[in-house]
């Protein structure tokens, strides 16, 4: 009785405790198969499209590096807690305070000795894992060519082999640290060391393992002390990044003399450790103390205060010179071709007439403002969208290149409203449909863009000229994920737009190509379930043996994630090429580790008015290269990279880590090359450089009399200009070519103010040609005009305020917003055309009521101090250079109408009295310059006077547009 009453106590707490492990053993097999769904639905992802190798080769590395960081930490702890505890003495008189230590600590030994290394080897572990990509590169690393002007070492130490050898001299040094100090510990609690009655005592053993240790510590700190000698060459100092005076005369000497001193230091603990001296050593380490103060801190900044300051500009200069050259050479700066540039400011009849090439190019379809157009005209159903901001690219159309504005119509399921089933998000509305394409430089008699193509179905030149397929499964709004493909024979369910009369039938199709992995069992669509949170898929019979799903969409994300190793570029654009529609996406190699070269925020560097600042892995460079060029095929997703810069060492490496993922350029078609374009995020960073260092000689650098910036965009006066993309004839060029400029005015002073005049002029030739794997000479040589500081040319800023004040031109724009129209300006364009710059904005009107359609309603041009507004660029012109300009814009045949307005059910009436508005609109410009002319006089009679004639023609055209809105 006694034995059975003693175990049914214990029958309860068993079967608890059997339930607890059963429910961790659940819970834990839950979690295990939640992570194994996410990575191996993210391996078919890849696997589906060709690159599991990138993937496979990323977690290999990963595990691999998590199980050396690991194993680095946590060995050598556990041996040296194992050594301090197994040799403490077994006989030794502790003092009551460390009887009660080992009292709390004893039960816990065990666990603490082998918790201890577990615990930050799991820390280490993840750190080096983290660094993978670092370690990777030092062993594929391959040399540059190019040695740095200090050590004359190439290159490609810098880039690849001192960033591994500066982690792995960290870690190597908190795994001897954190041994030194856990050595120290277990050696005092175990009697090992003790303090006390004013001495210390060490055993014999704990004085080995503890001078041994602080002698591996210190052999590092050599190393890394040596190190630091290479690392000036990537660190700021004075005015520029990189070794000058003070660093090349003192700090890399005193490196040196450091390393020196703290290896010396080191053998003297290794001899501490062998006969038990500790005065050489302590006294050893004082002088590394003392020497580090002196040498490291002390010298250089005698050097710095005392012969470097007074004579800067003498002392700096070769430092500046190798900044310079080092800075030119990792932006790809080189070879800038740099012309000075006297500029006209005198427009005179017929001036234009050698550059009719680029004046019929100039492109008044602003990206920005016309998205609204083509959202009211082509839209067709509200699950449809249009980005806000268009692209611009270029077809040959009847043997000559056209600049065009682009837009691929994209599906938008927020406004499904009640037909927003999971059914219909996923299966049903799975596409956009169709590229709308415009001509960039013409536009119609009532203001809209003449469309090279558009509609659903698709028509217009580009598919006359080829049949494409027009279905857009990947783009840069697609669902996040769509579930297609059927049987042969079924019914298809996926619309591909509205169709018939009454608009109630629709044109469905089924997906036919490779886009995504396949969820045709029910092991997969377990998977994805869970990945999406979304039992649908599971149950749903709309999927079948048949269906695959596709998701990571956008094209940008899926270049990004089989090429981890780029930036992508914020632009990537769709083009119809060789019949599909691909999303040309450019790829960068960046480093921070360039000797002699200026760092740079990328972030900064992109962000401007059209571009909002990006959030980037990999901010801080120093170095770029637009080394790949991705296509992303709009119907299927599939995704090709281009070894476009096969020169450049950064992608080599890469190339040996993920081999077999790029295709050389020669696989390139001609089609895509005569759609590949200069990108713009590395013309931007390359601007923001050549505000400084278009300098080309030290002398300059060092007096900061010639510093540049690009100037704020006119219309949002916080955010920098955008670079434009155009057709255009450079001087020395000669024929026009689809190009990218910026413009350049002086740096700000120290005070923030700054003088808004052209000091230069940017471009670069944007166009690859159209021969199959080769590309076009001259493609991607940036050319600089270096505008002469004896003629004032008025920048951006100063235009666009001529245009507001001009006593002919503000009144005519003052008129267009009279009534229920608002003015919206285009993009500020400018060109150096008839020997000065030429600038020319479009400007819209829109309804402030009802839906609002911007409509190109007048040009404004300005070239030196004149300016003119036409209701065409020729016409603008021609009023620009005295009656004649000797060249014409694209809109050379367009005789502009009144602006239609639109109804309330969104149809346009005809013009009402066209006559009489015209002849108001006459009426009140000239009232308002009347009264504007009255007001600088002071003559308050003729002011009234004028005032009363603008009202009495504001009256007129509110009556005349109430009329046509009846």
């Amino acid at each position: 009785m006694t034995s059975t009453s003693s175990m049914n106590p214990a029958t309860p707490r068993t079967s608890r405790r059997i339930i607890g492990i059963s429910v961790a053993i659940l819970a834990a097999l839950i979690a295990a198969f939640f992570v194994f769904a996410s990575l191996y639905t993210e391996f078919l992802w890849f696997d589906q499209l060709g690159f599991a190798d990138v993937l496979t080769t990323q977690w290999s590395a990963i595990a691999l590096m998590f199980v050396i960081g690991f194993l680095g930490m946590a060995v050598p702890l556990f041996v040296v807690i194992q050594l301090a505890y197994r040799l403490r003495p077994v006989y030794v008189r502790l003092s009551s305070q460390l009887d009660r230590y080992q009292e709390v600590i004893e039960p816990l030994r065990r666990l603490a000795m082998w918790g201890m290394p577990v615990f930050f080897g799991l820390f280490a572990g993840f750190s080096a894992a983290s660094q993978w990509r670092i370690v990777w590169l030092w062993a594929n690393g391959v040399a540059t060519g190019e040695v740095d002007p200090e050590f004359g070492l190439d290159t490609g130490f810098y880039m690849f082999a001192m960033p591994f050898y500066e982690i792995l001299l960290a870690f190597v040094s908190a795994v001897l640290l954190l041994c030194l100090i856990v050595t120290a510990l277990v050696s005092y609690l175990y009697g090992s060391v003790r303090v006390g009655q004013g001495e210390l005592r060490i055993s014999k053993s704990a004085r080995i393992q503890l001078a041994v240790l602080a002698g591996l510590y210190l052999v590092v700190q050599a190393v890394s002390l040596w190190l630091d000698r290479y690392k000036t060459l990537v660190t700021p100092e004075d005015r520029i990044t990189g070794a000058a005076y003070t660093s090349v005369n003192a700090t890399i000497p005193g490196f040196a003399i450091l390393a020196v001193i703290a290896a010396v230091v080191a053998v003297l603990f290794f001899v501490t450790a062998a006969i038990g001296r500790w005065r050489f050593p302590l006294a050893g380490t004082a002088l590394l103390v003392v020497a580090s103060l002196v040498v490291g801190v002390g010298y250089p900044w005698v050097v710095n205060t005392f012969q470097v300051k007074p004579n800067q500009n003498a002392y700096q200069a070769d430092y500046y010179q190798r900044n310079i050259d080092g800075t030119k050479e990792a932006y790809g700066l080189s070879h800038v071709e740099v012309t000075p540039f006297t500029a006209k400011t005198d427009a005179e009849a017929g001036q234009l007439r050698e550059d009719a090439d680029t004046t019929a190019s100039i492109r008044i379809i602003d990206p920005k403002i016309v998205s609204e157009v083509i959202r009211q005209q082509d839209q067709s159903r509200d699950y449809y969208q249009f980005p806000k901001t268009l692209d611009v690219d270029r077809y040959q159309i009847d043997g000559a290149s056209q600049d065009t504005v682009v837009a691929v119509r994209d599906l938008d399921l927020k406004n499904l409203g009640d037909s927003g089933t999971w059914n219909n998000r996923v299966a049903v509305y799975t596409h956009g449909y169709g590229l709308l394409a415009m001509a960039g430089n013409d536009r119609t008699t009532s203001g809209e863009p003449v469309f090279l193509e558009r509609g659903m179905p698709t028509s217009g030149t580009l598919s006359s000229d080829q049949q494409y397929e027009p279905r857009i499964y990947f783009g840069e709004n697609s669902p996040e994920y769509s579930i297609v493909g059927a049987p042969e024979g079924s019914k298809p369910v996926e619309i591909d737009y509205a169709s018939g009369t009454d608009g109630e039938s629709n044109t469905t199709t089924t997906f036919t190509g490779d886009g995504g992995p396949s969820v045709g069992n029910t092991f997969t669509k377990l998977l994805y379930a869970l990945k999406f949170q979304s039992e649908q898929i599971l149950f749903s019979n709309l999927v079948n043996e048949e269906s695959q799903i596709l998701y990571d969409r956008n094209p940008t994300t899926r270049v990004q994630k089989v090429a981890p190793y780029l930036e992508i570029d914020s632009d990537p654009y769709p083009s119809v090429v060789d019949g599909r529609v691909v999303w040309i996406v450019d790829g960068y190699t960046t480093s921070n580790s360039y000797p002699y070269s200026t760092g740079i925020s990328l972030s900064k560097a992109i962000a401007d008015s059209s571009t909002p600042t990006p959030s980037l892995a990999i901010d801080q460079i120093n170095y770029i290269r637009n080394s790949v060029k991705a296509t992303v095929d709009a119907y299927d997703g599939s995704v090709t990279l281009y070894a476009w810069d096969e020169t450049d060492p950064v992608l080599k490496t890469w190339q040996k880590v993920y081999p077999s993922t790029l295709k050389p350029i020669s696989e390139m078609s001609g089609d895509l090359m005569s759609h590949v374009r200069y990108p713009t995020d590395l013309f931007k960073v390359q601007r923001q450089m050549l505000g400084v260092y278009h300098i080309d000689d030290a002398g300059s650098f060092a007096q900061l009399d010639n510093r540049w910036q690009t100037p704020k965009d006119p219309r949002s006066k916080e955010l920098l200009q955008p670079p434009y993309y155009l057709s255009m004839k450079m001087p020395g060029q000669d024929t026009a070519r689809f190009s990218m400029f910026s413009t350049f005015i002086p740096a700000s002073s120290t005070s923030g103010s700054t003088r808004d005049v052209l000091m230069g002029y940017l471009a670069v030739d944007s166009d690859a040609g159209s021969e199959a794997g080769v590309k076009a000479e001259g493609y991607g040589q940036l050319r600089l005009l270096e505008i002469n500081d004896a003629t004032t040319v008025p920048g951006p800023g100063q235009v666009q305020n001529a245009f507001d004040t001009d006593p002919v031109v503000a009144p005519k724009l003052n008129v267009l917003a009279i009534g229920k129209s608002e003015v919206a300006y285009g993009n500020l364009l400018t060109l150096p055309v008839g020997g000065g710059l030429l600038y020319v904005q479009p400007v819209y009107l829109q309804s402030t009521d009802n839906t609002q359609v911007p409509k190109l309603r007048s040009v404004l041009v300005a070239f030196g101090g004149s300016v003119a507004i036409e209701d065409t660029l020729t016409a603008a012109l021609d009023s620009l250079f005295g009656g004649s300009a000797g060249a014409t814009g694209g809109d050379e045949q367009v005789t502009p109408t009144e602006p239609t307005e639109p109804t309330d059910s969104g149809e346009e009436t005809p013009p009402v009295a066209s006559d009489a508005r015209a002849e108001a609109l006459a009426e009140a410009g000239q009232a308002l310059a009347d009264r504007e002319a009255a007001l600088k006089e002071g003559d308050l009679a003729k002011f009234a006077e004028a005032d009363e004639r603008l009202t009495a023609a504001v009256e007129t055209l509110i009556a005349l547009d109430d009329a046509a809105g009846e």
